[in-house]
């Protein structure tokens, strides 16, 4: 008869989408005029930290570029890119706090045009929840963690399922013989 009530602070939300493309010099321009039409926000490029002798990348080598999006962009984002991967995902894409996926062809995103400067590209994909309360982690003082404040798996599989209609793809086990 009485409806048990959900603990609002235990309802987990999505924080933030980031997209973003690896690479140098041309395919790095590149990479910022297709971010910036897809997303509708500005670019920003990512300089490298460390020294990789093997790559050729060194302290302040731009690396790649990024958009990170959120509130209504981001959930608005999230129902446009879905598609572009048949709502399908993975479970290892699946992390506590995050899923990540990339799209192999920006032209498979439904309601993108090619862009002739552009050519052929793909990117990454990165979607991070939380609860409330989260910021306490990343305050000064009185610095404080939670694993109730970690959003599981089985957590975001379910709000995946719910909200966006999305099948995750379970991983075989193989049978002994």
């Amino acid at each position: 008869m009485a409806e048990t009530k959900m603990n609002p602070m235990k309802e987990i939300r999505l924080e933030k989408v980031i997209l973003n493309i690896g690479g140098v010099a041309e395919k790095l321009d590149k990479g910022v005029i297709l971010l910036e039409t897809i997303s509708g926000k500005k670019a920003v490029k990512v300089k490298a930290v460390k020294r990789i002798p093997t790559w050729s990348v060194r302290p302040g080598l731009e690396v790649g570029t990024k958009v990170t999006l959120r509130g209504e962009d981001a959930l608005a984002m999230v129902k446009k890119l879905l598609p572009a991967i048949d709502n399908t995902l993975k479970e290892k894409q699946i992390q506590p706090n995050c899923f990540s996926f990339g799209i192999h062809e920006y032209i498979e995103i439904p309601g993108i045009e090619y862009i002739r400067e552009v050519g052929i590209m793909g990117f990454e994909v990165t979607v991070v929840f939380s609860r409330a309360g989260k910021s306490v982690e990343t305050k000064k003082v009185k610095r404080g963690k939670s694993r109730r404040l970690t959003v599981t798996r089985e957590e975001i599989e379910n709000y995946l399922v719910t909200k966006f209609k999305t099948e995750i793809l379970r991983k075989q086990k193989k049978v002994a013989q």
